[in-house]
């Protein structure tokens, strides 16, 4: 009985992390360029059989008949799942075609994202909503950054921006490699180990549009639904193993 409650407890755990997951995706449903989360779970092993200490082998055993194969929230992935662009007519909204990511400079150091809501600063740089710096091709930007003079911007589809139909510089877009492990920070931005970022020559850009969330809206309620039905059964059932408990408790180890 007290292995299933442990199971219940480790299976309230992952619903109660899985939920967190599922809200934070449908709070982000109309953020540009997001990439929806999606959880793993795995089975816990405690130990491994085999350990030389005959101490820790029966420690071990015991550990492992209360938790051994419950389920447990592994982590969670991002879905590449590109979303779909939308027109806007605003010069300065860059939508992706292709895997690319926008670089951006943060105060953490540099970032990705597929948001690429941009303005212009009051310095006159290009930057995202949130202020950060979009990052250019090093060899057409000033310090990695795009400065943007007046006048009219024109942005071509290989990233070259130009002004008055000068060049001004050039957004860089970066992939990633297939299994690269891949940070959410919240919103769109995202970041991944140094060094992993390589450039994105097949990805291309679109003025004037941006990118959806690529968050389904339907099917994240259903998981909610889901989710939330499963942790309610578990939470039934840790509450008759607690009653269990109590009875055994009171009465039949009084008999002892």
């Amino acid at each position: 009985m007290d292995s299933g409650f442990y199971a219940a407890c480790a299976g309230l755990r992952a619903q109660s992390q899985a939920l967190e997951v599922v809200a934070h995706n449908l709070s982000n449903l109309n953020t540009a360029g997001f990439r929806g989360q999606q959880t793993t779970f795995q089975s816990l092993v405690a130990s491994r059989p085999g350990v030389p200490n005959a101490v820790n082998n029966v420690l071990s055993s015991v550990l492992n008949s209360a938790v051994n194969n419950f389920g447990v929230l592994e982590g969670t992935h991002l879905d590449m799942t590109a979303g779909n662009l939308e027109a806007t007519g605003n010069p300065l909204d860059v939508g992706i075609e292709g895997s690319g990511f926008f670089a951006i400079q943060t105060a953490r150091g540099t970032r990705y994202t597929r948001n690429g809501s941009f303005q212009v600063s009051s310095g006159g740089v290009l930057v995202t909503a949130a202020g950060h710096p979009v990052l250019s091709d090093p060899a057409l930007g000033a310090n990695g950054v795009i400065n943007i003079p007046a006048g009219a911007v024109s942005i071509a589809p290989d990233g070259t921006l130009s002004v008055n139909g000068a060049v001004a510089g050039s957004i860089q877009l970066f992939e990633f490699a297939p299994r690269t492990k891949l940070t959410s920070e919240g919103e769109s931005m995202i970041s991944a180990p140094e060094g992993s970022a390589l450039p994105s020559p097949q990805s291309t850009l679109r003025q004037g549009a941006l990118e959806s969330s690529n968050v389904n809206s339907i099917g994240s309620v259903v998981t909610l639904i889901g989710v939330q039905r499963q942790a309610e059964m578990l939470q039934r059932a840790m509450s008759l193993f607690d009653t269990e408990f109590n009875r055994i408790a009171t009465s039949d180890l009084g008999k002892v």
